[in-house]
């Protein structure tokens, strides 16, 4: 049988609420101490780097306390009203932060972090104030009871699987940056400044590649290319949204896909996509005339907000605040892409609208690109895709993790899943993975 016991927040540790210099102090913002607010990136367990940092001078003027790396740290205010995080370096908050420095000598802070994840309605549902501006004190904080295993060893077992599991995401997310990094530079190497490789395998316009000047560009580009728009290398759609009124029109059950922005924002972090909150029925498809579009389509919000971006892994279907892009014959959805990211500032330029700015199809067919030659598509498709393939299955492995991740999160903390059968569903975990080649 497993021992829990009840314990108030304030018994675990040493709670911390800090202060915010004044904006009209330039010398109290520095590159000293990173300062953590809730604006900050709340989605991962750790937290490296702040929006702000405070100097020597800025930290003194307040008198915050310095937390120590490894303290918990939860939001108290607004709608990141109890996420939680932990700093990997010494740092300092505002008052809208309550952070535990946990008593290492009977409770773990890896554990104590997962059990407040856990306890994330119970920090929703104490905090006053209105629905749209929750806060929570350091008072009512403290008086919070969570229930906690009393064995110590036993919660540092626990927080290792859930750490395990974390790290694993976290290299995951790293190194779908750096492919990132290598796909978008790869994209602008060639297309941007225009040194793909020539026939002799020389950057083309370093190495004095023909140039010709495009009257509808208003630039150089290279001999043999032509100007287009997007409407050359894709088929534009756009979405609609079924009746809600008709029940039958949706279904959270899988069906046919219907992303909606709210998806993407959701989504943010992903190069793909696969669903959204709902599914719409074929009822939904025909009363909408909803057109389904092929795996591999680009989508774009084009409003509330605009410029959002994914690749479809499957058939999907959209609301009406996307205009999403088919690749046509010879043009890859690796060069749709980048194509369509490397033109939102001027996407964005081009929205109109009172209420919310929206970019509409006629806009987006008006928007003039540079179309490369054939051969020059083809090998940036052989060197791209495996790239993009690499990065789909990354993505599909954190979504398995961080799905497993949170189905032990509950059954480790209440006792309903074992140690040792959580190990085992980890080491499944990583059989799954292995074959994904991650």
């Amino acid at each position: 049988m497993i021992d829990f016991c009840s314990i108030e927040i304030g018994e675990i540790g040493q709670t911390i609420t800090g202060k915010t210099p004044s904006s009209k102090f330039p010398e109290d913002y520095g590159k000293e101490y990173m300062f953590i607010t809730p604006s900050d990136n709340f989605d991962d367990k750790t937290i490296y780097q702040t929006n702000r940092y405070l100097s020597e001078v800025g930290l003194n003027k307040l008198k915050n306390k310095i937390l120590p790396a490894k303290s918990v740290l939860v939001s108290c205010i607004g709608s990141a009203m109890g996420k939680v995080i932990m700093n990997n370096s010494t740092a300092i908050t505002n008052q809208q932060i309550n952070t535990i420095v946990v008593n290492s000598k009977y409770y773990d802070g890896d554990y104590i972090y997962y059990q407040l994840r856990n306890s994330y309605k119970l920090l929703r549902t104490a905090a006053l104030g209105s629905t749209a501006l929750p806060m929570l004190n350091k008072t009512e904080f403290d008086k919070l009871k969570l229930s906690i295993h009393k064995n110590l060893s036993t919660q540092k077992q626990i927080a290792k699987i859930l750490s395990d599991l974390d790290a694993k995401i976290e290299v995951n997310n790293r190194i779908n940056q750096e492919l990132e990094a290598m796909a978008k530079t790869l994209y602008d190497y060639w297309f941007v400044q225009f040194d793909f490789p020539d026939a002799n395998g020389e950057p083309y316009k370093s190495s004095g590649g023909k140039m010709v000047f495009n009257e509808e560009l208003q630039r150089e580009i290279p001999e043999g290319w032509l100007d287009g728009t997007f409407e050359t290398i894709s088929t534009i759609i756009g979405g609609s949204t079924p009746s809600k009124a008709i029940n039958e029109n949706f279904s959270s059950e899988r069906n046919m896909s219907w992303i909606t922005p709210k998806d993407l924002s959701l989504n943010k972090g992903n190069k793909f996509i696969t669903r959204g909150e709902w599914d719409v029925t074929e009822l939904g498809i025909k009363s909408a005339s909803l057109k389904i579009m092929p795996k591999n389509t680009v989508l774009l919000s084009s409003r509330a907000p605009i410029g959002y971006l994914a690749i479809s892994t499957k058939q999907v279907t959209t609301n009406q605040g996307f205009k999403s892009f088919v690749p046509k014959e010879n043009y890859s959805t690796e060069f749709v892409f980048y194509c369509v990211k490397n033109q939102i500032p001027k996407i964005e330029a081009y929205s109109s609208g009172s209420t919310f700015k929206e970019v509409s199809a006629s806009t987006l067919k008006t928007i003039n690109i540079s179309i490369p030659d054939k051969g020059v598509l083809e090998n940036y498709n052989n060197i791209s895709k495996p790239i993009f393939k690499k990065q789909s299955l990354i993505e599909l492995e954190n979504q398995k993790l961080s799905e497993l991740r949170d189905w032990l999160l509950p059954m480790l903390m209440n006792g309903q899943v074992t140690v040792g059968e959580a190990e085992e569903q980890l080491g499944k975990a990583v059989q799954v993975a292995e074959r994904f080649g991650a």
